[in-house]
């Protein structure tokens, strides 16, 4: 076991105050987490401004976190390559550069490549600064309460940038958010080229990565999305699109395998699949979870805007009972993780998930013409706690599942799911019923209408949606049993990390 460390920050300056400087690392990551490629909350106003469809945009947003989950196994190799003051300065200059194309941008594989590399940036920014903050966020390096914590900042960053974002497009400029997002990382570039010097634990070179292995599973990534994400407008598997594109997705995935059998260093490595019990398992169940909360692009948007029809700013108020409940959903977990430790995460899991179930039944219920705002804090209330308890849950129970080593590029898959692959297809399927029910439900515009037509689809998609949910708390149900949690898992020193790495690249050359 190594030896503990105590909390420094050796890359900043002498000149400013020990107190201080943990906080400049704070305020430098709530700025990255609030930046982003293309902003979702004035999603009508860009559509308008540039003539995209729906699916444009959400495809922006798809290969922004694209970018973030597929980077998580290169984050050591850059920490221990480049200086801290490097990769943050790299990172807030990239941020600048693409916030300013993407305003410009029509041409969407264009657009949506500057999106990918956005969200690289942004969650190596992100992470450089919680990286260097985590002794003083949890000086005994516990994942109990890193995670928790760690979740304040992303939660909390992706509300504020909805209702920032939103703001700006109700003022008819969704321009401003891009240059808001500039302002922020100037600030980050003032406080890094002031407040901090070059330092890094070690150097390390960036021998044996996959670079062909990580454009590859960026390939795949994307491909799956747009299929997903375009499928409706397409008409599925009745147009030679998605069957050229299905095609393609094969012979990507095969391309991967065969590459991640016989080469040394396959960018993810076969035995995340293969070499720990819980894990494929984790992967299901947080697929089948993002589907379930898929609900929130689909159904609540066509409920809120077509039926009801509120704008932009109306919809942006509802994000507070949501961000609400996260919170709370956070001091859930951090309380249960760190006092009742008689159970298993599991048994959060059902906490959560009973929440989930909640926001859905909670949903079928209230969803009717007319409807008073006020009537829906309490579903999304209960959204926000089943999403962030939920999260942190499996987060916590996959850095439990595998050892330290294979971890991030665990985390990397469990994210491509969990951010991507899981709303895409909840969002895929909720669009398609949604356009069935209409279909099946037009003989009743004679004497209906559409707003109550719409309603009564939604209405009928929430019931089987509820059904999904039943059966993932009944899942939860059936793999309960109060073990004691006996190992806690800490997180290591980077010197530690550094040097195992190193052994590890050295024994494999």
């Amino acid at each position: 076991m190594p030896a503990p460390t105590t909390f420094s920050m050796p890359m900043m300056n002498s000149f400013v105050p020990e107190k201080l400087r943990p906080w400049l690392f704070v305020l430098i990551a709530i700025c990255f987490q609030l930046s982003g490629a293309r902003y979702m909350g004035p999603l009508n106003e860009i559509i308008g401004a540039h003539g995209n469809m729906r699916e444009d945009m959400l495809m922006c947003m798809y290969a922004n976190l694209a970018g973030m989950a597929l980077w998580f196994p290169l984050l050591f190799r850059m920490k221990f390559r480049f200086t801290n003051k490097t990769l943050l300065t790299a990172s807030a200059i990239t941020v600048i550069v693409t916030n300013l194309l993407t305003m410009q941008v029509t041409f969407l594989p264009l657009l949506w490549l500057l999106c990918f590399i956005e969200g690289i940036a942004k969650l190596q920014g992100t992470f450089e600064c919680i990286s260097n903050i985590q002794l003083w966020i949890t000086p005994k390096r516990d994942f109990k309460v890193f995670f928790p914590v760690l979740h304040l900042f992303i939660l909390g960053a992706i509300n504020a940038q909805d209702l920032l974002s939103s703001y700006f497009g109700w003022l008819g400029h969704w321009q401003l958010m891009h240059w808001l997002t500039i302002g922020l990382m100037l600030l980050v570039l003032t406080i890094i080229l002031t407040c901090t010097h070059h330092f890094r634990f070690m150097k390390m070179p960036l021998f044996g990565v996959d670079w062909t292995g990580f454009v590859l599973w960026a390939a795949l990534l994307l491909q799956v999305a747009f299929v997903l994400d375009y499928g409706e407008f397409y008409n599925w598997w009745h147009t030679d699109v998605i069957w050229y594109l299905t095609g393609t997705i094969i012979a990507t995935l095969g391309v991967i395998v065969g590459r991640m059998i016989n080469i040394r260093h396959p960018y993810i490595s076969p035995r995340v699949f293969t070499g720990f019990k819980f894990v494929k398992p984790i992967f299901i169940l947080v697929v089948l979870y993002e589907a379930v909360m898929g609900t929130e692009y689909v159904l609540e948007e066509v409920f809120l805007e077509n039926v009801l029809e509120y704008d932009t700013l109306t919809n942006s108020s509802l994000v507070w009972p949501v961000w609400i409940g996260m919170y709370c959903g956070i001091a859930f977990t951090l309380l249960w993780m760190r006092y009742v430790k008689s159970y298993t995460y599991i048994r959060m899991g059902i906490i959560g998930s009973c929440f989930v179930l909640a926001y859905v039944v909670l949903m079928y219920l209230t969803v009717t013409p007319g409807l008073d705002r006020a009537s829906l804090w309490l579903p999304l209330f209960c959204r926000g706690v089943g999403y962030a308890t939920m999260s942190i849950m499996f987060f916590v129970s996959l850095q439990d599942s595998m050892d330290f080593h294979h971890f991030f590029q665990g985390l990397s898959i469990f994210n491509t799911l969990h951010m991507v692959v899981g709303g895409c297809i909840g969002s895929a399927i909720y669009g398609h019923l949604l356009n069935y029910y209409m279909a099946r439900l037009s003989p009743l515009l004679q004497t209906e209408t559409v707003g109550t037509v719409m309603t009564m689809s939604v209405k009928s998609i929430y019931g089987w949606v509820a059904f999904v949910a039943l059966a993932l708390l009944l899942g939860f149900l059936m793999f309960d049993s109060p073990i004691r949690r006996e190992h806690p898992r800490l997180m290591l020193p980077w010197e530690y990390i550094g040097r195992r790495l190193a052994k590890h690249l050295k024994v494999t050359k």
